[in-house]
């Protein structure tokens, strides 16, 4: 083997921007390969040349592009800059203020817009928007200034913000105690079985595909957090149904990964697969009116519909609820008028 001497820059000035082991189960696999998975909105050749420049590391030793990754390995991943996500600039964004006092205040969030920066999105997001119109907003525990909670990007619906310290310790405590309110209203592929049921399963990170996660039972339970999912149905829409959500728990993509694991995977949620024709005809009209449904909601179908939390400070229980956003509804009208034809 050639010996490999890396561009290695001064590693006082390196920053982590991803960290983590590779699972128990994986096969040898290039690194490069491997990273592809595991970090959004990378290319091969941005891997490779971080690669060459000696910024991926494998239990702290630099290596190359084709180092095959084995079980166990702990990968990280720096840069000579700190990670975007740290470096906070104020931007004059319109967000939909839908409540405000001294304490707080209530966002409904536009579907696209993303809460935090983080890798691929350093701008245009709500933490952007908040800092360039509060000074001296709270840090959560991930120094994220007044960050409560978070929805994905292409989730719409309501967010409570902290405006003080005491708001941020408080609320905080009451969606750790899963004493707040949250129900979402999701259109899911198929027709579910039983008018209303909870979900129970361990989330975590997928072992092979890091920008998903899954639900893990048996001996791997402990590699994911509890999660808990109420569901109720709204509406059955043929190929489709309408749900209400309401949450136990707050894992990341939480309502999105249980649904996947009862087979019902959100209507066009394109990294858990949603964005295929997951049930119906195998007709060509029938796919053509899918797509038009796609393109009508170019977006997973969930909305954060109602927010319910006590206030921290008059210990008033205050409930917000939010219309479903057009493009969700122009959707879900398209499928009653599918679901009356095919009854017909």
């Amino acid at each position: 083997m050639d010996a490999y001497t890396p561009q290695l820059p001064d590693e006082d000035n390196l920053y982590e921007h991803h960290a983590f082991t590779v699972d128990k189960g994986q096969t040898p696999l290039r690194i490069d390969k491997y990273l592809m998975n595991f970090v959004e909105n990378a290319t091969r050749n941005k891997i490779q040349a971080a690669a060459k420049n000696g910024s991926i590391f494998v239990n702290d030793v630099p290596v190359k592009s084709n180092y095959k990754v084995k079980p166990f390995d702990a990968i990280r991943v720096l840069f000579t800059h700190p990670p975007f996500e740290n470096l906070l600039v104020g931007e004059d964004i319109d967000i939909d203020v839908v409540y405000e006092d001294d304490d707080l205040l209530v966002v409904n969030k536009q579907p696209g817009m993303v809460v935090h920066p983080g890798h691929g999105n350093y701008s245009g997001t709500l933490i952007n928007a908040l800092i360039h119109r509060f000074d001296n907003l709270p840090n959560n525990s991930s120094e994220r200034p007044g960050l409560v909670h978070r929805i994905d990007k292409d989730t719409s619906g309501l967010l409570v913000v902290a405006k003080t310290e005491e708001a941020m310790a408080h609320l905080s405590l009451q969606f750790a105690n899963k004493t707040s309110e949250r129900e979402y209203v999701a259109i899911v592929w198929g027709n579910v079985k039983e008018d209303s049921g909870t979900v129970e399963g361990n989330i975590g990170r997928h072992p092979k595909n890091r920008l998903q996660n899954t639900v893990f039972f048996g001996d791997d339970e402990d590699k994911g957090k509890p999660a808990v999912t109420h569901y109720s149905v709204l509406e059955r829409l043929g190929y489709v149904t309408l749900l209400s959500c309401k949450l136990e728990t707050g894992r990341t993509h939480q309502i999105r990964v249980h649904m996947k694991h009862i087979g019902h995977t959100l209507f066009n949620d394109e990294r858990y697969g949603g964005e295929k024709v997951l049930k119906g005809t195998t007709f060509t009209k029938y796919k053509q009116f899918v797509d038009n449904c796609f393109k009508v909601l170019p977006r997973q179908a969930l909305h954060a519909k109602t927010l319910g939390f006590v206030h921290p400070t008059t210990g008033e229980f205050m409930r917000f609820d939010s219309e479903i956003p057009e493009d969700m509804q122009q959707c879900i009208e398209k499928w009653k008028v599918y679901s009356k034809h095919q009854e017909l």
